[in-house]
Order: structure tokens, then sequence, then C-alpha cells
């Protein structure tokens, strides 16, 4: 008689490796898992929503008339900047979030699951970019309330969202460093927002750069922020857009490509 030996397979990531597309759909599952959390914290709902719409009414009604001589003028040139600065701003969320699942420890239990080790990191920016959008699209929509109006077409719409994701997920590399490496989430937000506040600013984000000191202006004028404030303004109200379009999406790339790896180094030694 001949003994059967079973073979017990060994579980996924055993090794250490996933499948590219056991993988994606592990990254999917966890930034649904970060969405779907906002239910369960409204507080999270008010930052992506309600801060949002603050910011559109304080800088039109309240800066409007000195800025541009009235709330709707000021509102046309201002709006693209108040997105692309509240843009900036949530990445922030993104630090802190990671920051407290670090933390608390949710990155060990996640850890001893069989799935791919980038999929909660990836999958937590994944979730936070559909954030953005959320946000962008509320803002554009009050906007549009008070008197805005997208005159660049569909396509300028389209191509401006496009170019805020990517510019964003370029920064969230950044972000991802700075929450790997705080001590706590309100060293995290005392960082991103000390860091956040002078290069929005010092940009054409609020104001025309030409109004700044000579040697602002200098400043402002490599400025990412400003690239991507004029980019994202020219995309919405159908102006000149080759060079800040081009120049931000250099922008996007060189901060991906010196924060990526310095981010995921970070991640993998906390994780």
């Amino acid at each position: 008689m001949t003994a059967t030996t079973a073979t017990v397979p060994a579980p996924v990531g055993a090794s250490g490796r996933v499948r590219p597309l056991a993988a994606l759909r592990q990254t999917f599952t966890m930034a649904w898992r970060s969405l779907v959390a906002v239910k369960h914290n409204p507080l999270e709902l008010v930052d992506y929503s309600i801060t949002p719409i603050m910011f559109v009414f304080l800088f039109t009604y309240v800066l409007g008339g000195q800025m541009a001589g009235s709330p709707d003028a000021y509102l046309k040139y201002a709006l693209p900047g108040i997105i692309v600065q509240n843009t900036l701003f949530m990445t922030m969320y993104t630090a802190m979030a990671l920051n407290t699942d670090l933390t608390k420890g949710v990155f060990d239990r996640l850890r001893s699951l069989p799935i791919a080790r980038s999929a909660p990191l990836i999958g937590r920016i994944t979730a936070d970019l559909a954030k953005h959008v959320w946000a962008m699209l509320l803002m554009v929509g009050l906007g549009l309330l008070l008197g805005f109006r997208v005159t660049g077409g569909l396509d300028g719409f389209l191509l401006g969202t496009v170019l805020l994701v990517v510019f964003a997920a370029a920064v969230s590399w950044s972000a991802v460093l700075i929450g790997m490496l705080a001590g706590d989430a309100e060293k995290v937000q005392a960082f991103g927002f000390t860091l956040i506040f002078p290069i929005t600013f010092t940009s054409s984000a609020f104001v025309v750069v030409d109004t700044m000191p000579g040697w602002l202006q200098a400043f402002s004028d490599v400025n990412p922020v400003t690239h991507l404030s004029d980019a994202f303004r020219g995309l919405l109200l159908g102006g000149p857009v080759a060079e800040p379009v081009l120049w931000s999406l250099v922008w996007a790339a060189g901060i991906a490509l010196v924060f990526y790896p310095l981010a995921m180094r970070a991640y993998r030694a906390k994780t």
C-alpha cells in the first residue's frame, strides 16, 4: 500500500511575492477600505467638503473686493488657485492618515495578511486622489453657482482635472515620507502646513505675480505652484497653457523621482 502525501500550497505572499494582478486587486480593496471609512468618520467628510467650500467663500467675499474690485472678478481669477491650494493641503491628510495607521499598529495587522506589502500604501494614496477629485468638483460646482464659468470647454476641464491628479499623486510621495518620519499626526500637520503655506501664497494662485517685489517675483516664477495654478487656470478659462502645463509636468516628475524612493525606503523600514 502506497502512502499518499498531501501537498499543502504555500499561502499567497509566503515567499514575499504577490502576482501583479493580485496586488492590483488588493490595492483597490485597500483604497475602498479608505473610502468606506469616511462613512464611519464624519469629521473626515468635513475636511474634504466643508473646508473647500469655506475657502471659496472666504477668498471670494472677504478678499475679492480689495483684490480685484469685486468678488465676481476675483472669483474668475482666484478659483483655480484656491483649488490648487486645497489640493496641496489635502496631501497632508494622506501623511496624517498614514502616520496614524502606523502609530496605532494598523500596518502591523495588515503585514500579517497575505497581501502585497505596497497595497495598503498605494491603496491609501489612490483613495485620497479620489477625494481630491471630489473636493475639486465640489469647488467648481460652487464656483459655477457663484458666477464662475468654465470657458475652456469640457476638454480643458478634463485635462485640468488630470493634471491636478497627476501633480497631487507626485506630491503625495513627499507626504508619505513626512508621515513615515514624523513622530505623531500633530507634527505631520505642523510640518506640512508650514511648508505649503509659503509656496502657495508666494505664487500666482491668488495674486498676479507682477504686483510682487522683484526678488519675490524671481522666486514665484520658478515656484511649481505658480506653474500649476497658471496651467489649471488656463485650461479652465481657455488661456495659453503649453508652457505652464509642461513645467507642471516637469515639476511633478521631479518631485516623484526625488520623493518616491525616499518614501518607499522609509515605508519598508517602518513596516
